[in-house]
């Protein structure tokens, strides 16, 4: 075929093969976009339609048009991958690439738990630049360490499913409150005083504090509104958790259903507990799995009162730390937000058994 007011050019015509790779690569949804640009201008030359318009419907210049035409007709598919750049060659070869993997993940030094940058640079001769560089292609940090553990509750499934129905769809005409205790809060006094901040200066605390006693919270979430009902108390035993139940008795409707969401405590389960919550029809108890307290939504919430107001709080007796939690609990029911729950229990299990078989695998190849 030939442009009109131009040279000639050579047809291009397609095999059904190249074609067919050629589709492939536009429908991929993870191929480069300046791969899936060149099969296109392959594709709609090959159709017959002259490089300027091919350019202006794909929103390129033509003499990219051009260039890609060229290099197909030269190389085919070959020719549109991108050329060798030019640069310094590899000084280090897979081998040994696989070499500082396998060390770093099956080995430790003789004198640390793990690896560092420098000391893997020493045991192997690299630089550290090279092993910084292995280390982030593949993603490892021998710095950082995480825990886990996993509950061996026989009904783990059956109250995950169980809890988790209640946080996504709670029942109508019925209240769902997490419950639990924040044991032990330390009323702590630094032995100086706190340095305010300033500009381009932090705020800054001695290390050594004076203790001045503990304290419990017993506290429910309601998980529709996020409203919390507090209370502290000198001791944390049954006695306690059952006057804490009376509060929220006194709190709540007559005319709800109460569904209270709690972890295995022994305090949770004596005899007074369950012949008050026995004479109480109107009130159900869900036990969440044991080591699973990630499940119940008010840890949530004491995650935020200790972030806010415990662990940088000063306290010189354990009337001024009940005080300051009981303001923390006043403020936030001001404005309550309930927290969001986003995973499924089918997600969650999945989530387990995922960790579970890597898990299984690991120990595998260790072995």
């Amino acid at each position: 075929m030939a442009n009109a007011g131009g040279r000639p050019t050579m047809p291009l015509v397609l095999e059904a093969e190249e074609r067919d790779y050629l589709e492939r690569q536009v429908r991929r949804r993870r191929v480069s976009r300046s791969m899936s640009e060149r099969c296109r201008i392959i594709l709609r030359c090959a159709d017959g339609i002259q490089s300027k318009v091919v350019a202006a419907e794909l929103g390129v210049h033509e003499h990219t048009v051009g260039k890609w035409r060229r290099r197909f007709l030269k190389d085919r598919v070959e020719g549109l991958m991108d050329e060798a750049r030019p640069g310094r060659p590899r000084t280090i070869d897979d081998d040994q690439v696989a070499a500082v993997i396998e060390r770093t993940l099956r080995s430790t030094p003789t004198d640390a738990t793990h690896w560092s940058i420098r000391s893997m640079a020493g045991a192997t001769g690299f630089s550290h630049t090279t092993i910084r560089r292995i280390w982030s292609a593949f993603g490892l940090q021998p710095h950082r360490s995480e825990t886990f553990k996993l509950s061996s509750d026989p009904l783990f499934v059956e109250k995950v499913r169980d809890i988790v129905g209640l946080y996504l769809s709670p029942p109508n005409r019925a209240l769902v409150l997490s419950v639990d205790e924040k044991s032990q809060i330390q009323a702590l006094d630094r032995e100086q005083p706190v340095l305010p901040m300033m500009p381009g200066v932090p705020e800054r605390r001695t290390h050594s504090y004076v203790r001045h006693g503990t304290t419990s919270l017993f506290a429910a979430l309601d998980i529709a509104s996020g409203f919390v009902i507090g209370k502290c108390y000198k001791r944390h035993r049954a006695a306690e958790f059952l006057d804490f139940l009376k509060q929220i008795d006194a709190q709540v409707p007559p005319d709800l259903d109460v569904h209270i969401i709690m972890d295995n405590y022994a305090t949770h389960k004596t005899a007074l507990v369950r012949a008050w919550l026995a004479r109480r029809p109107h009130y159900h108890v869900h036990f969440t799995p044991t080591s699973a307290s990630w499940i119940n939504q008010v840890e949530r919430w004491f995650a935020e009162l200790t972030r806010k107001q415990l662990r940088r709080g000063v306290h010189t007796s354990t009337n001024q730390l009940e005080q300051d939690i009981r303001a923390f609990i006043e403020r936030h029911n001001e404005n309550p937000k309930p927290y969001r729950w986003t995973k499924s229990a089918d997600e969650i299990l999945a989530s387990v058994k995922r960790f579970c078989q890597a898990a299984d695998r690991t120990l595998c190849g260790e072995l």
